[in-house]
């Protein structure tokens, strides 16, 4: 992408009601745009963050064998009715009615439709075990909307869920789905721990969170990692690990959340198949969610600098930005620029170029800000020595690289 084609505008004032860092550096480098009190839209540079960790999520539910489904956001009440959470969910329920006054939710989560169409659709144990999942836009009605997406009203997320004929098949999914989250958040780039947890409104027996390690999170945990033991300070008793092993402290951001069901929607839902006898069985369920634009500003939280945004390279919106050093009438350095701009997109680089007529130091803060890994600046000086200058975002110094070694240099990367 050419700036000089892209209306970019960044921000050098923090809105008031901006509390968190993430929350200012996403309105400041225009990632996101206020629509409404916990409404945003997201802007180009923002939803290529929010794509590639979707992207990101898909591959590993695909890799378990999930099956992707998209159920629709507009959900009837008479399924909430059936298993008492109508009432019990409370005015977080966006709730509105038809033309012909049928009562209909907003969804926050996908239970009881999931639990609907699987009653409809199985009838034998030989279809089970199955997981579907979705990526979708959720609605919950918050009191009081606040640090930006974090915990805004309407969301994007990953659920999924599965279903099974006993306890062991659901032990089974339920350990599989783990390690998919572990395998996301590390490709993430993500300092997170898997936390023992409350299942809350969801409901079910066994549950546990994935918590992205930062300063500004609301939750505390207690953690020891030779004994891989997390849970949340209140479930934890003394200052060591359950094996003796000394606990450290910190805070964390909820980006995950997995849950064992159990019958708990199966049985009030009547959801059930045959077994290998030919009787009836209820289903064992489980719930796997992940907030894929909480995600986003997890990460802003867990790294950034006073600069602005530092992004893991895996979700950056480009891998590099090239800034053209150009004075009044200088093409050599637009062409240059372009040259090098060209040859990248041809290797597959996901690459920038600021062409802008804009001063130095405009495109450089600009850069720093919106956190893009690399910066490769071509510059009139630099081209009389046959170099660019190679910028690592979040690192101290620069190098000057031969322009005929700057493509070796990323391929080694």
């Amino acid at each position: 992408m050419k700036l000089s084609q892209y209306p970019l505008k960044t921000y050098k004032d923090t809105p008031a009601e901006a509390e968190l860092t993430s929350h200012r550096l996403m309105l400041r480098s225009g990632l996101i745009k206020k629509l409404a009190s916990g409404l945003f839209t997201w802007m180009p540079l923002g939803l290529k963050v929010l794509k590639k960790i979707e992207n990101i999520v898909r591959k590993e539910m695909d890799a378990t064998g999930a099956l992707e489904i998209l159920m629709p956001a507009i959900q009837p009440s008479n399924l909430w009715e059936e298993t008492g959470r109508w009432d019990e969910y409370g005015n977080l329920l966006l709730k509105m009615s038809d033309r012909h006054n049928r009562l209909f939710c907003f969804g926050p989560t996908h239970e009881e439709v999931i639990t609907d169409i699987v009653r409809g659709e199985l009838n034998t144990y030989k279809q089970l075990p199955v997981n579907f999942y979705q990526i979708q836009t959720k609605f919950r009605d918050e009191i009081r909307p606040r640090f930006g997406v974090m915990r805004a009203r309407d969301f994007l997320m990953k659920d999924s869920y599965s279903f099974h004929l006993d306890q062991s098949s659901l032990d089974e999914e339920y350990k599989k789905i783990g390690h998919a989250y572990d395998n996301i958040f590390m490709q993430l780039g993500l300092n997170y721990r898997k936390v023992r947890a409350d299942s809350g409104e969801i409901g079910g027996s066994t549950s546990h969170e994935y918590h992205v390690l930062a300063e500004s999170g609301e939750d505390k945990i207690g953690y020891c990692d030779e004994e891989d033991f997390a849970a949340n300070v209140e479930t934890i008793k003394g200052e060591t690990a359950p094996g003796g092993g000394e606990l450290s402290f910190a805070r964390g951001i909820e980006v995950g959340h997995i849950f064992q069901l159990g019958d708990k929607y199966s049985k009030s839902m009547k959801c059930s198949v045959l077994d290998s006898t030919g009787k009836s069985a209820n289903l064992m369920m489980g719930c796997y969610g992940i907030g894929i634009s909480r995600i986003v500003a997890a990460s802003i939280e867990q790294n950034h600098d006073k600069s602005g945004i530092i992004w893991p390279k895996e979700i950056a919106p480009f891998e590099i930005i090239i800034i053209a050093i150009t004075k009044k009438d200088d093409e050599i350095v637009l062409l240059k620029s372009n040259q090098i701009y060209n040859d990248f997109i041809k290797l597959g680089y996901e690459i920038a170029l600021d062409d802008r007529s804009e001063r130095a130091g405009v495109k450089f803060a600009e850069a720093e800000l919106i956190g893009i890994p690399f910066q490769i600046i071509v510059s009139e000086r630099g081209l009389k020595n046959n170099t660019i200058e190679l910028v690592e975002r979040g690192k101290d110094g620069n190098q000057d690289i031969s322009i005929d070694a700057i493509k070796s240099y990323f391929e080694n990367k």
